[in-house]
């Protein structure tokens, strides 16, 4: 069978921002066509993207990213069934992430603070960030509470059920259980800038509100600083594999639902760095969604040779230019 693809294109204007920090807490930034652009990483958007889901829809549809899983475990048995005693919850987490195959580690006591028992498994963590839906979740505590004894077949059955739409989408991947496994329907690339950017320099200054009400203060800021920062019209793509995603969910009306949903969150997210100091929250000026079979395609070389300084901005000639390079790419490589 052949693998149907929706492709999403974005360009997107944002002024002065630093949506995606290195860890200096600068810009992010990539070198393309020999010259330095604006980035924002696709982690940055695809957590953007989850944010617009977890307003959108009902918890119990979405998904959960946490090494707490002990603790979140723990808190749905005692919410099935009551009369539990906190060592038979113990009892049933241990069961249920060891059906799973995940190991619990001990965190490390902060320096300074007492030693708590950290040991037992709803206080305990999962080695890596664990990605699940919360139906996937009530289930796998549902099994346990169900049947103590449950086996680690049943248990990881519980797990595979009811993906949701973020699993889906995004897939899991857990190294100490290669068969929990789901491959993301959804790819996201990193968002680079049409054209060359210079990185600019915010110095501030901060004043002390108390010291300056004393009489006789002086007029020095209680605080100074600088913060780096850049403006951008950012080429944004994301690729779908809609046989792929219909594999995830289970029917194809899952699937168009999701398709939907995403390429609405996708396209008005926005990564949240330093949003209170540049309020930078700003929409797309254009919006490109195709279908096709065969195999997805980014169409970041229509930008390999930066959109230059023309006076009249950057997002009209960088829409041109991606006009045009589907146009050629449609006529190179067949149609779409």
């Amino acid at each position: 069978m052949t693998t149907l693809y929706v492709d999403i294109h974005v360009l997107q204007s944002v002024p002065p921002a630093n949506v995606n920090r290195d860890q200096s807490g600068r810009p992010k930034k990539a070198t393309y066509g020999v010259v330095e652009r604006a980035r924002v990483s696709s982690q940055a958007w695809k957590r953007a993207t989850r944010a617009v889901f977890q307003d959108a829809m009902p918890e119990i549809e979405r998904s959960l990213r946490t090494r707490q899983l002990p603790e979140v475990l723990g808190e749905r048995i005692s919410g099935l069934d009551s009369e539990l005693t906190p060592g038979q919850v113990d009892d049933r987490v241990s069961g249920a992430l060891a059906g799973l195959g995940l190991k619990v580690v001990t965190p490390k006591a902060k320096k300074g603070a007492p030693e708590a028992d950290l040991a037992s498994a709803p206080s305990g963590r999962t080695e890596y960030l664990i990605f699940l839906s919360h139906r996937q979740i009530d289930r796998i505590a549902q099994t346990v509470v169900d049947n103590p004894k449950a086996k680690a077949a049943e248990i990881k059955k519980a797990a595979h059920l009811d993906h949701g739409i973020e699993v889906a989408l995004f897939g899991r991947m857990i190294a100490d259980a290669p068969d929990l496994r789901v491959d993301a329907a959804c790819q996201v690339a990193h968002a680079i800038s049409t054209h060359a950017v210079r990185t600019q320099f915010d110095y501030f200054t901060a004043v002390d509100d108390y010291k300056q009400a004393q009489e006789g203060a002086d007029e020095g800021a209680g605080m100074i600083g600088t913060i780096e920062f850049n403006s951008s019209t950012l080429y944004r793509y994301a690729t779908i594999n809609l046989t792929q995603l219909v594999d995830n969910l289970g029917s194809a009306e899952a699937a168009v639902a999701a398709v939907r949903a995403f390429v609405e969150a996708f396209t008005l997210s926005m990564p949240t760095g330093k949003q209170n100091t540049f309020a930078n929250r700003t929409t797309p000026d254009a919006v490109v969604v195709t279908g096709q079979f065969g195999r997805p395609v980014n169409l970041v070389g229509a930008f390999e040779d930066p959109v230059r300084e023309t006076g009249r901005g950057y997002v009209e000639e960088s829409a041109e230019r991606l006009a045009a390079y589907a146009r050629d790419v449609t006529s190179a490589f067949g149609p779409r």
